[in-house]
C-alpha cells in the first residue's frame, strides 16, 4: 500500500508555547471547542507518549468516537503526533497519523500551526483523501486559539 499525506497551515494569534502546552493537556480541550465533546484517558498518563485517549467528537454534525495513541511529543520543537487506533477513519484508512507542529511567527505576534496527516487508503478508487479531516483540524485549532485568547 502507498502512504500519502496532506497538510494545512493555520495562523493563530496565541503564542506557540501557550498553544502547545494547552494541547498537551488534552483533558481540557472540551472546554475550548465544541468539536471535542469529551475525552477519556484509557491508558497511560495525560499528555504522555503511549497514552491512549478515547475522543468524543462532533464531526460534520454527528457524534463520533475515535481512539488515538500519542506517538510522540517534543516540547522543545512543539510537535505532537497521534495515531488513530479505532473509529470511523479506520473503516477507510489502514493507518492515520496526525502531526501538529507549532512555529512562532517571525517578527510578529502569533504562531503558525501546521497539521500533517499521513494515511494509507484501504481502497484508492473508493476512498477520498482526508480533506474533511484537515478542515476539522483547522476548525478545532481556531476555536482553541479563540479560547486561549479569551483567557488573557
Amino acid at each position: 500500500m502507498v502512504e500519502e499525506e496532506v497538510n494545512v497551515d493555520v495562523e493563530i494569534k496565541s503564542p506557540a508555547s501557550k498553544f502547545h502546552m494547552f494541547i498537551g493537556r488534552l483533558q481540557h480541550l472540551p472546554k475550548a471547542t465544541r468539536y471535542v465533546q469529551g475525552c477519556d484517558l484509557l491508558e497511560g498518563d495525560w499528555g504522555m507518549v503511549g497514552s491512549i485517549v478515547l475522543w468524543k467528537l462532533l464531526f460534520d454534525g454527528e457524534a463520533r468516537l475515535s481512539k488515538d495513541r500519542i506517538e510522540a511529543i517534543d516540547f522543545e520543537k512543539k510537535v505532537i503526533q497521534w495515531r488513530v487506533l479505532e473509529g470511523p477513519l479506520k473503516t477507510q484508512y489502514n493507518s492515520v497519523l496526525k502531526t501538529m507542529k507549532l512555529s512562532p511567527n517571525q517578527g510578529g505576534p502569533g504562531s503558525m500551526v501546521n497539521w500533517n496527516v499521513k494515511y494509507e487508503r484501504i481502497d484508492h478508487e473508493k476512498v477520498a483523501h482526508p480533506e474533511r479531516l484537515l478542515q476539522f483540524l483547522v476548525e478545532v485549532t481556531k476555536e482553541v486559539d479563540g479560547y486561549l485568547l479569551s483567557e488573557e
